[in-house]
């Protein structure tokens, strides 16, 4: 594994190296150990985390306890995007409001947040959101840093990209000042996923034709991501990227090497926090396989996503699913359940045009701005 290339790797350890108390050395190796899981390094974060535990039950501090419950929080998510990670969080996020711990305090409200938009609990983001923006000083860039991130994608997800932008930028400018190389490269590839979730949708809704996006700059924004990680010394979900690769190729057309890496990557990326997405990976799969001569197993695998298909995932990925088998059966001459997938699209695609209406709604209501 590659060695850690961080700005703040260097100053975390230059603040253990001074630091005169044992809470507030255990409070920065926590830190330490959480930098390490989110460049990959998960084995190593562990080993450091355990340590800490130990050490914690012979020594109790609250504030150690705070920060090992957050990590532990993120440790989960990092994992397999568990919901875990939200009970732990929660209770870091309450011992630091307790004993006035203020940067964790407004770091976990942030990390909340970011967990109610994954479930897409748009109250509950928008009221950590608050909590974070009122708890976090000037200086509190790693909180500063995921609120930003959260609010982008939120308005990213509302259709709202002028404020997305200025959002991201913000977000930018907080993780360059914390010199945290991990939350850059998040930070990128969040913005390609958002890009290239776009260009699925407008893809599938016909508003385009397969193809027209080549030369948009999404793969370049993928491969961005790569070549920073592998500068920086790695990254918390190597597979995730190469999934994300084709995605944009399918909708570009290039079904083979798609299916190349989709076959390469996806089994792991679902097994490690991407089964919510499996249904539309799974169709987009399909349609690799029917266009580069396999449609027998093109057909089992678009069987495969329908039998996927969760009723309680996001409207957009219920959409995305029924468009693409709308297209793989159409492709194989099976008209009525093309049409029948088509009918469902449509009301899919409905329902999500109303859901970014009123997200657009509410976050002009929040009145949060980027700081």
């Amino acid at each position: 594994m590659k060695a850690i290339k961080s700005r703040l790797l260097k100053r975390l350890e230059a603040e253990i190296a001074a630091s005169k108390t044992l809470a507030k050395t255990s409070c920065l190796r926590a830190q330490r150990a959480l930098l390490f899981a989110r460049h990959g390094h998960m084995a190593e974060a562990r080993e450091q985390l355990t340590d800490l535990h130990q050490l914690a039950f012979q020594h109790p501090h609250p504030e150690v306890g705070a920060w090992l419950h957050f990590a532990e929080g993120l440790m989960s998510y990092y994992t397999d995007f568990s919901s875990a990670a939200q009970e732990k969080i929660a209770r870091a996020y309450a011992i630091a409001k307790s004993v006035g711990l203020n940067n964790l305090e407004a770091l976990s409200a942030a990390w909340l947040a970011q967990l109610a938009y994954v479930r897409h609990d748009l109250p509950e983001m928008l009221r950590q959101a608050q909590a974070c923006d009122e708890a976090a000083a000037g200086t509190d860039f790693s909180a500063r840093y995921r609120l930003c991130t959260v609010l982008g994608l939120a308005h990213h997800f509302a259709n709202q990209q002028e404020q997305a932008r200025h959002w991201y930028a913000k977000a930018r400018t907080h993780a360059q000042a914390e010199g945290d190389d991990a939350a850059l490269s998040a930070l990128m590839y969040n913005m390609a996923e958002m890009r290239t979730a776009q260009a699925r949708r407008e893809s599938l809704a016909s508003r385009f034709a397969p193809g027209a996006v080549a030369g948009s700059g999404l793969l370049l924004g993928a491969d961005s991501i790569k070549h920073y990680d592998e500068a920086v010394g790695g990254s918390v979900k190597p597979d995730l990227t190469p999934v994300l690769r084709a995605q944009i190729l399918t909708v570009e057309g290039d079904f083979e090497q798609a299916r190349r890496l989709f076959e390469s990557h996806l089994p792991q990326a679902m097994s490690t926090g991407l089964a919510r997405l499996g249904s539309s990976l799974l169709a987009d799969l399909a349609w690799c396989r029917v266009n580069t001569g396999q449609a027998e197993h093109g057909l089992q695998q678009a069987k495969e996503a329908e039998i996927e298909l969760d009723p309680l995932c996001d409207v957009d990925d219920r959409a995305i699913t029924h468009s693409r088998l709308a297209q793989i059966y159409a492709f194989l001459g099976d008209a009525a359940a093309a049409e029948c997938h088509a009918q469902s699209a449509a009301a899919e695609w409905q329902e999500f045009a109303s859901q970014q209406s009123a997200w657009a709604t509410a976050l002009a209501a929040a009145q949060l701005q980027p700081r």
